[in-house]
């Protein structure tokens, strides 16, 4: 039998073009990138999973009823993506106010509850796991297991626990997130080898995407582990009309180089329209070898990951 193919979905403010949050980038992405989304998840059949930010939802909440309206899990991508409101600055009450303003924005908007979460930047604190249970999330996919970029990123040293966790879906230490435990949290990894496996690499890097495409699927056939992959409506929108200076976001000369002058010259390659086909080669790949593709939230129920 197959395995898990599971097409995860990131929607924030985020403008990758300028390197910042923008409200009208949030725009472009409801009314352009989202619709671009939708249309391939429909042409191949399948449900995944979309983690809103409360703020984007606030902003512009058809952007999750378009989403729910289609069949997909609504998920949570904290309250704010901005570099300060990172879990893994936060201090445990500051975290639960951002976990717990997200779930309820996101479930007065869809009416149903909301269980699944992503850390925006993937960025948590080893307490971040009690800080979820305890706002009422039974699924985290913030976690990229033995990925190497962190410091290309925000929070890169507490990312340094990628290295040890646990490849395999698992459920989590209510003390630290990056361990086995047994607390009713789910823990199912982002897709990684070495590189990460998201939209970022595939745009970026299409020749690392499609070795990663052939050691994920012979993986999966080893040991069941489920395909994880991350990508952003916004990398399907194109602002290159408008003139950019790129953002100061570090101090440091080595941070600003890494984080804000390389990364954001990086990001752009293939940026908008020419992401679509790059990423339906990723899905037919998996789709053509007989993966059942499943919201998060299913795949948990399916696999005994959530607790009765």
């Amino acid at each position: 039998m197959a395995g898990y193919a599971l097409w995860t979905n990131d929607v924030e403010t985020t403008s990758i073009w300028f390197n910042t949050l923008r409200d009208e980038t949030g725009w472009k992405v409801w009314k352009e990138g989202m619709p671009v989304l939708l249309d391939i998840y429909e042409k191949y059949g399948i449900k995944t999973t979309f983690f809103f930010t409360g703020y984007i939802a606030s902003l512009y909440p058809g952007v999750v009823k378009m989403a729910q309206e289609r069949g997909h899990e609504v998920g949570s991508h904290s309250f704010s993506h901005k570099k300060e409101h990172g879990l893994d600055v936060l201090p445990y009450e500051e975290q639960l106010a951002q976990l717990q303003s997200s779930k309820k924005i996101l479930e007065d908007i869809s009416g149903q509850e909301v269980i699944s979460f992503r850390a925006p930047a993937l960025r948590l604190s080893r307490d971040s796991a009690r800080a979820l249970i305890e706002s009422g999330y039974r699924i985290d996919s913030s976690v990229a297991s033995q990925r190497f970029d962190m410091f290309m990123s925000f929070g890169g040293r507490k990312k340094l626990n990628w290295l040890t966790a646990p490849r395999l879906p698992y459920r989590v230490d209510e003390n630290n997130i990056f361990r086995r435990g047994g607390s009713p949290l789910a823990e199912v990894p982002l897709s990684a080898t070495i590189f990460p496996y998201v939209g970022t690499t595939m745009r970026v890097f299409p020749a690392v995407t499609r070795l990663q495409r052939f050691l994920l699927h012979a993986e999966s056939s080893w040991n069941r582990k489920p395909i994880v992959f991350d990508i952003h409506p916004n990398e399907f929108i194109d602002e290159s009309g408008e003139k950019r200076a790129i953002e100061r976001r570090n101090s440091g000369f080595l941070s600003y180089f890494l984080k804000d002058v390389a990364r954001a010259k990086l990001k752009v390659r293939n940026l908008g329209p020419a992401a679509a086909p790059l990423y339906e080669r990723e899905i037919s790949f998996y789709m053509e070898r007989g993966y059942t593709c499943l919201p998060l939230r299913d795949y948990c129920r399916q696999v005994g990951l959530l607790p009765a």
